[in-house]
C-alpha cells in the first residue's frame, strides 16, 4: 500500500472515533505531510487532547510526547535533564530519554503558558525542528508540533510563539443533532473494539513530505498571489515567509487528492491562517466565494464542506451588527471588523435556497450599508 493510502486510512480511522471533528483531523493529516506546525483553540472538553494521542497511536516505531506547560514549568520536564554521569566529567549533555526531542509527534497543551526560560529553545524547535542548548545542537526527529490553548495570548511577546504555527484551528463542541453518534464512538472507545487500527511509519510519512516538494503548484499560483494580495488589502496580515510556507500546504492538499498538481479546491487551507477570532469568518467567506466560482475534478472534499447556511441564523447575525453599529462610535478598526463581517453575511446570504428569506435579509444587510454611509 501506498505511503499516501496508508496515511488517508489512518485518518479515515481517527474521524470514525471522533464525530464531527474531520474538519481537525484533514488539517492535522495535512500538516504531517506539509511538515508544518498546528495550533488548536478551544475549551477544555473537545477532544483535542485525544484526537492527538489516537493520531500519535496510529503512528508505529515513533515516540509520542505529551505536555501541559504552566508558568512554572522547567526546560528540564520538556528537554530532559542534564546527563549526570557527563557532568561530572564537565560536560553539559542532556539526557533526551522520553523527552521532547526524541518525539515523532509532540503535543504541547496551554502552550501560551511557556516561560522565558524555555521559550526561545521551543521557538527554535518549532521554527527549524532543531534543538539547541548551551553548547548542544540536535536535529529533531520531530514530524510535527501541536499546540493548544483555551485562549489567544494577550502578552505581545508571545505572538512569535503563535506565529510558528501556520495553521490555526477551532475547537468548539460537536453540534447537539450528532450527540448520540458522539456518544456512541465516544463509548466504543473508551471500551475498545475489534477493528483493526491502521498504522503508519514515521519513514513513510518522510516519503511523503520529500513527495510534496514535486507537486505542481503552477495552475494555482496566480490565483494564491492574487489572494494574498487581497487578504493583505482586508487587512488580514500574510507575511511573505508564510506566504511561501502557506504552498506546502497547498501542495499536501493536492497530494492527499492524489493529484500531481494543485487546483482552486486546495485554496481551502487559507480558511486556517487567522490571527484573531474576528477573521475567521472573514477568510472563510473570501475562501469560499473564490472555490464555488469554479468547478475542479478531484476537489479536496473539505473545499467543499462549507453547509448551506441557516437564514435565522444570518438574521440574527445582522441583527448584532447593527445593535453593535449604532451602539455609539466604534474605534476605526471596530469599525472595519463589523463591515468586514457584513461583507461575508452577504456573501453566504446570495447561498440560501428559500428565495423569501434570502430577500429580506439581503434588505436588512442593504439599509445597514445605508446607514454606515450616511455616518462617514
Amino acid at each position: 500500500m501506498m505511503p499516501i493510502e496508508k496515511l488517508n486510512n489512518v485518518l479515515s480511522y481517527v474521524k470514525k472515533s471522533f464525530v464531527g471533528k474531520d474538519e481537525i483531523v484533514d488539517l492535522l493529516g495535512l500538516c504531517l505531510i506539509a511538515k508544518e506546525n498546528a495550533f488548536l483553540l478551544g475549551p477544555p472538553g473537545t477532544a483535542k487532547s485525544a484526537i492527538i494521542r489516537l493520531l500519535s497511536s496510529c503512528i508505529t516505531e515513533g515516540k509520542n510526547f505529551e505536555y501541559l506547560l504552566t508558568r512554572f514549568t522547567e526546560p528540564n520536564e520538556i528537554f530532559g535533564p542534564f546527563d549526570i554521569r557527563r557532568l561530572k566529567e564537565g560536560e553539559l549533555v542532556t539526557n533526551t530519554e522520553g523527552m521532547m526531542p526524541e518525539a515523532s509527534l509532540i503535543f504541547l497543551d496551554e502552550i501560551f503558558n511557556a516561560n522565558s526560560a524555555i521559550l526561545n529553545s521551543l521557538l527554535m524547535a518549532l521554527n527549524e525542528k532543531i534543538f539547541r542548548r548551551g553548547k548542544e545542537t540536535r536535529k529533531l526527529p520531530a514530524l510535527m508540533f501541536v499546540g493548544a490553548s483555551n485562549a489567544l495570548p494577550e502578552d505581545e511577546t508571545l505572538n512569535a510563539l503563535l506565529d510558528r504555527f501556520l495553521i490555526r484551528i477551532k475547537c468548539d463542541y460537536v453540534d447537539t443533532d450528532l450527540l448520540e453518534e458522539v456518544l456512541l464512538a465516544g463509548w466504543n472507545l473508551e471500551i475498545g473494539n475489534n477493528e483493526t487500527k491502521p498504522s503508519i511509519r514515521p519513514d513513510e510519512i518522510i516519503e511523503l513530505q520529500k513527495l510534496n516538494r514535486t507537486i505542481n503548484l503552477a495552475p494555482v499560483r496566480k490565483q494564491f498571489v492574487d489572494l494574498v494580495h487581497n487578504l493583505r488589502t482586508t487587512g488580514i496580515k500574510v507575511s511573505d515567509r508564510r506566504a511561501v510556507k502557506i504552498q506546502n500546504l497547498l501542495a499536501a492538499s493536492a497530494l492527499m487528492c492524489n493529484r500531481s498538481q494543485a487546483n482552486v479546491s486546495d485554496l481551502w487551507v487559507l480558511r486556517y491562517i487567522w490571527d484573531t477570532e474576528e477573521q475567521i469568518e472573514i477568510l472563510a467567506g473570501i475562501i469560499n466565494n473564490i472555490i464555488k466560482k469554479e468547478q475542479v475534478e478531484q476537489a479536496h472534499p473539505q473545499a467543499l464542506s462549507d453547509k448551506t447556511p441557516n437564514a435565522e441564523e444570518l438574521a440574527k447575525e445582522v441583527l448584532y451588527l447593527k445593535g453593535k453599529w449604532n451602539n455609539g462610535s466604534l474605534p476605526y478598526e471596530e469599525q472595519h471588523v463589523v463591515k468586514d463581517k457584513l461583507r461575508y453575511l452577504q456573501t453566504r446570504t446570495s447561498w440560501l435556497l428559500n428565495n423569501e428569506h434570502k430577500q429580506y435579509i439581503q434588505t436588512e444587510i442593504e439599509a445597514l450599508w445605508h446607514q454606515m454611509l450616511k455616518t462617514i
